[in-house]
């Protein structure tokens, strides 16, 4: 029997017999000596066979290779000196091997097992039983348990019931595409499966049991990025009789806790607030990573009066123009790199970059020309200095707020400005609950179709649903989502009211919510919660930039699954037993 792991071996247990159980990660034959690292999940220790103690167990030992799996016995004994190691946690002792049985052998891994090795992604992840056993992976998975664990003491603590809620459930409109299953028993019609157990957790408040919550897998089929997985996990709450701070507090603490147990470190609450509108304006967009400055600045005021087209026919067209002071940076900016920045920004929808740098005697470059009569107030407003480049970008707001958003992003790493080992949590408040989609001519809902409106203006959704703001939360780190929530609508005419703006007859919204708009009519709670991204938040602990670094077996950017070929054809039986055909 095993009787320690090898990453847990110290000089307390010099003289003392030890049986480990591991990999080969590497070996070394020196000839009368082989030395071998054996690693488990907790690290590696050196082992030593020696052909003038043991020539038998020695013989044995030369036929050890890469990954074959292995039970030692053998003796704690201090390396020679000067043979130490360091950048080990065992790199002061070694094993004197007495006994070895090969468990398993292994052919040379398809994939290296080791950290720092440059390997594809689908290649890792079509052999990720191999790639799991890298250092970083393991240490990944375990901060992925520590946080996990820390998420449900601090709820547990705070009398939230752990209740699990269906996957096959009811399609409904939420947002991203449902994942669909078929029914055998019920020809012709479809599960889906859960978005988010959004209704489920709200009916858990209409049933009384006031706190609960899930950390729940949750299904979306949506194009995927660096931060985003078909089936993704939740730490989903809900509770009844509280107010919006209430359940912020709430989740700043469980968080505390969270980056306490797992990283050791203190982070100060409450975290800041910061409203929709001054996120938009400040950074041009609701996540802003504020780890650093380039803050987005409104000068349409300053460069109304100029003659430069490109200004003025956007601010007369109803536009703005902002800018980004790019600090001290000027002499590393050439035209042919500021041509490279225009394409950059183009993706976003902007027609382009201007720019001018500032320097001794004023305005130099770009369209320096057109600002000399407003240069005094333009450097108050950008707080300009000699050594400055400014970028401008001029167009609807909306095109304005991405463009310069994504410029101050890649402008903000391209310059190493952000402090990657800084944790900035955020919370954006004060949500317009309702946005216009213009391409199917309807208002959406900004979260989901049960978030409450501020009381203040409840009176305005069905004259002005634009002016309406929410009572709904996202919090942010370092540029990232990794939760929304809001206070829910708990009476039948508020979501009537809810539906007939979003567009729904009332047949549809009976046939599609029925059940919850039943449930609305027995008794409701006043309610909310709020639901926390689990990997987007270990991803950004872990200081990794996609979230399959922190999922035991994620998917593909394809959604694909290159280890078991999922998805996959099935057979004609299977099709005809679901009442299905492939066109």
């Amino acid at each position: 029997m095993r009787t320690n792991y090898c990453g847990f071996i110290n000089e307390t247990y010099v003289g003392q017999k030890v049986q480990l159980k591991g990999w080969v990660a590497r070996r070394r034959d020196l000839g009368g000596l082989i030395f071998i690292s054996l690693r488990d999940r907790e690290g590696i220790v050196q082992v030593v066979f020696n052909s003038q103690q043991n020539l038998e167990l020695f013989k044995i030992a030369e036929s050890l290779r890469h990954e074959y799996v292995v039970d030692i016995e053998g003796t704690v004994a201090y390396r020679e000196q000067g043979q130490e190691n360091d950048s080990m946690k065992t790199g002061k002792i070694e094993v004197h091997a007495e006994k070895l049985i090969i468990l398993a052998t292994a052919k040379t891994p398809e994939i290296s097992v080791e950290d720092g090795q440059q390997t594809s992604d689908d290649l890792r992840m079509t052999y990720r039983y191999l790639d799991l056993r890298r250092p970083k992976m393991l240490a990944n998975l375990r901060l992925r348990h520590t946080v996990t664990k820390s998420i449900r003491e601090s709820l547990d603590t705070l009398g939230f019931i752990d209740v699990e809620t269906p996957y096959l459930t009811k399609s409904t409109p939420e947002g991203a595409r449902d994942y669909l299953v078929p029914s055998r028993l019920n020809e012709g019609s479809f599960y889906a499966l859960p978005q988010s157990p959004q209704i489920f957790k709200q009916l858990l408040m209409g049933a009384g049991l006031d706190r609960y919550y899930q950390i729940v897998r949750c299904f979306r089929d949506e194009d995927l990025r660096g931060d985003r997985q078909p089936e993704f996990t939740q730490v989903d709450l809900e509770t009844s009789f509280l107010s919006a701070e209430n359940i912020q507090e709430i989740v700043e603490n469980m968080l505390k806790k969270v980056v306490k147990d797992a990283l050791n470190q203190d982070i100060p609450v409450p975290f800041p607030r910061m409203s929709y509108d001054e996120a938009m304006n400040r950074y041009g967009n609701d996540k802003p990573d504020t780890r650093f400055g380039l803050e987005l600045i409104d000068v349409s005021d300053i460069v109304s009066s100029l003659d430069f087209g490109v200004f003025k026919q956007a601010i007369e067209n109803g536009g703005q123009v902002k800018a980004i002071n790019l600090k001290q940076q000027a002499e590393a900016y050439s035209r042919k790199d500021v041509d490279k920045l225009g394409e950059f920004v183009a993706k976003f929808g902007a027609k382009g970059l201007a720019w001018t740098k500032i320097t001794p005697e004023g305005f130099s470059g770009g369209i320096a020309k057109f600002l000399d009569a407003v240069t005094i107030p333009l450097l108050e407003s950008v707080q300009g200095e000699v050594g400055d480049i400014l970028f401008f970008c001029a167009d609807k707001p909306s095109v304005v707020a991405q463009s310069l958003s994504e410029l101050r992003l890649k402008l903000g790493k391209k310059h190493q400005l952000i402090d990657e080992n800084q944790l900035n949590f955020l919370w954006i408040v004060d949500w317009p609950l309702l946005e216009y989609d213009n391409e199917h001519n309807r208002y959406v809902a900004m979260h989901h179709p049960f978030t409450k409106p501020k009381e203040e203006d409840m009176d305005k959704l069905i004259s002005h649903p634009a002016e309406v703001r929410a009572e709904a939360y996202d919090i942010v780190l370092n540029g990232y989502e990794i939760g929304g929530g809001s206070l829910r609508i708990s009476t039948r005419s508020m979501q009537e009211d809810m539906f007939n703006v979003l567009g729904f007859s009332k047949e549809d919204a009976q046939e599609q919510f029925g059940f919850l708009m039943d449930a609305l009519d027995a008794g409701f709670p006043p309610h909310g919660g709020l639901a926390l991204g689990l990997d987007r938040l270990v991803m950004l602990l872990a200081q990794e930039n996609n979230i399959r670094e922190v999922i035991a077996f994620p998917k593909n950017s394809r959604a694909f699954d290159p280890m078991t070929q999922a998805p996959s054809p099935v057979s004609e039986t299977q099709l005809s037993e679901l009442h299905l055909s492939i066109l």
